[in-house]
């Protein structure tokens, strides 16, 4: 029976290999009339698969020639880093919060009547996603076309000194510059991907203004191990006599991006908070919940000012007396000013789906947010535990809470998991960021740069510290479901009516576990078993036949069933979120 279930996993893991490449693409170019499928199938063979990213780890090459490779492809494309000095950018950068930071300043800037372009990543459900027009993914038929445009001419410049393509976030913003530029955008926000210095986004050489979200640990084998490396790297993006602006740091980073910025020739501001601008009228309402989404709003306030008057749209708005600071800053404040109706308006009106995102679905709510730093974790926490409880509690009680959780790359998850304890959840479920286990699912979501095997062995990891984590706490966490007696393996896939599987589990940790959590390969699995047939947006679980599912499954099946509230917070991914965002709003595909 197990090994039936392990073959199985093992077919999905290798159908999921098939089409990743080690190096260059050898796929012919094809006509632009080629449809948006087509062209997404193509553009994942440009993704680098797993093996061939743990090269590039160990061996380490120099950044600064990926950049000029960027430029090398930039060129065979049709374009001179030149053309882009039209395109009024916004370039920023950050560790947390700098997508949501764009986000209000592209609906603040959409407010004044200016045609917008918006550059972002990842995805959450689409590609095209991180290509927007005035606010709007770009459609299948204008993605294909550009995509087409683009691929041909690097295939048609490929020569013996020049014969690679460039990989999929290099080819992505490449395509976006000539989207930005054929469509005559009048400005284009642009979020870095990694980092900032070496980031193929800072090929830009004069952008109007720049922005720094808050800084914090991550991507580490990439950016290094501490926050003042990290502030390095990211002050790569400030440019001579270009103003920047940062959201408040602590000392040592800030520091360092003050010297960085000093280095380069770049006047820098820190912005002051939110409150500063509600001094006297009324609280500023943002469309993004949560109270660390202040701060980026601030961010968005200063930057689309500063746009707007480097461009020569307005004088600007009234400019208030400074709040003078509690100690002298080693950066400058950057002034407070009354917002414009059209700032207050843009700011109430900005969507960024899969950051605390609520989707109430029946006795099912969905707490979203892509949350993957320890700052932003604790972000959410707050977030979370503020919103469930703004729910109305059920008569009898009975409220089952959920957590949903993966990780991606080098982040420390045995961290971010010990700061999830105090949401007190009844279950923990880890799950891959795929959305199912067959490999004929939606092209936009297929990740050659994990393998499946790789994903799962994370989440058993995961699973483990989970347990290790609540027993260091005191124990288990609800008292009234009995822990496995024993270790069960893989659930044989039983017949269903039309045909498909019963659940698959993944096998629990080598011994049993004092708290309620379970491992699924596929997110379609883990959300069936979690809603129990209660959201009316997915299917209910399959009979569970001859199968013999794990004691946590079966009786906590029960009491998902039984229960009059379920409240579910997915995080730790915004890979993870995309997928589920996928699975529970169909339209989003569309």
């Amino acid at each position: 029976m197990v090994a039936r279930g392990l073959r199985a996993l093992r077919a999905a893991a290798a159908g999921r290999g098939r089409g990743g490449r080690r190096g260059l693409s050898t796929r012919p170019a094809r006509a632009p009339a080629a449809d948006y499928q087509d062209a997404i199938r193509t553009l994942n063979s440009l993704q680098t698969n797993a093996s061939f990213l743990e090269q590039l780890r160990r061996e380490r090459p120099d950044p600064r020639a990926q950049l000029e490779a960027m430029r090398g492809f930039l060129e065979r494309s049709g374009l001179q880093v030149e053309d882009l000095d039209g395109l009024n950018i916004i370039h920023v950068t950050g560790t947390k919060g700098k997508g949501s930071a764009c986000a209000f300043t592209e609906r603040i800037l959409r407010g004044y009547g200016l045609k917008t372009g918006f550059y972002s990543s990842p995805h959450l459900v689409q590609v095209r996603e991180r290509i927007r027009i005035n606010g709007q993914p770009l459609s299948k038929e204008l993605f294909s076309k550009y995509f087409w445009l683009v691929y041909n001419r690097l295939e048609e410049t490929k020569d013996a000194a020049q014969a690679s393509m460039p990989a999929y976030f290099r080819f992505l913003t490449i395509m976006a510059f000539h989207v930005f530029l054929q469509e005559k955008v009048d400005l284009a926000v642009l979020e870095v991907g990694i980092g900032g210095a070496y980031d193929c986004t800072n090929i830009i050489r004069t952008p109007v203004v720049c922005g720094v979200s808050s800084l914090g640990i991550d991507h580490t084998s990439i950016l290094g191990d501490t926050v003042e490396k990290i502030a390095w790297q990211k002050g790569g993006i400030f440019k001579p006599g270009v103003p920047a602006f940062t959201v408040p740091q602590p000392e040592r980073p800030l520091e360092v991006l003050r010297d960085r910025a000093r280095e380069i020739g770049c006047p820098l501001y820190v912005c002051p908070e939110l409150d500063a601008f509600e001094a006297g009228s009324q609280a500023l309402e943002l469309g993004l919940a949560g109270g660390h989404q202040r701060s980026n709003a601030a961010l968005a306030l200063q930057l689309a000012r500063t746009w707007l008057q480097r461009r020569g749209y307005e004088a600007g708005p009234e400019v208030l007396p400074e709040v003078p600071p509690s100690t002298e800053p080693s950066v400058p404040l950057a002034p407070v000013f009354h917002p414009s109706d059209a700032m207050i308006q843009g700011l109430r009106d900005t969507e960024w789906l899969g950051r605390t995102q609520v989707l109430p679905h029946g006795a099912v709510t969905w707490y979203l947010d892509g949350a993957h730093t320890t700052s932003s974790i604790q972000a959410c926490v707050r977030w979370f535990r503020q919103a469930a409880l703004s729910h109305d509690k059920p008569q009898d009680g009975s409220e089952v809470r959920v957590l949903l959780f993966n990780a991606t790359g080098d982040r420390d998850t045995a961290a971010l998991l010990k700061l999830l304890l105090p949401c007190h959840f009844d279950y923990a479920v880890f799950c891959p960021n795929f959305t199912e286990l067959s490999v004929t699912g939606s092209a936009d979501q297929q990740n050659f740069t994990v393998t499946l095997e790789n994903a799962l062995t994370r989440c058993l990891e995961n699973q483990k510290t989970w347990g290790r984590l609540l027993e260091e706490k005191g124990g288990q966490e609800t008292p009234w479901l009995s822990p496995p007696r024993q270790v069960g393996g893989l659930l044989e896939p039983a017949p269903l009516r039309g045909g498909g599987a019963a659940l698959l589990l993944v096998p629990p940790a080598e011994r049993p576990l004092n708290s309620p959590s379970l491992v699924f390969p596929c997110l379609s699995h883990a959300l069936q078993w979690i809603a129990q047939g209660r959201d009316p947006h997915l299917p209910a679980p399959p009979p569970k036949g001859g199968a013999h599912p794990q004691p946590v499954a079966s009786s906590g099946a029960v009491l998902l069933q039984e229960a009059a509230a379920i409240h579910v917070l997915v995080t730790g991914s915004l890979h993870l979120v995309g997928g589920v965002l996928k699975l529970l709003d169909p339209s989003l595909s569309q």
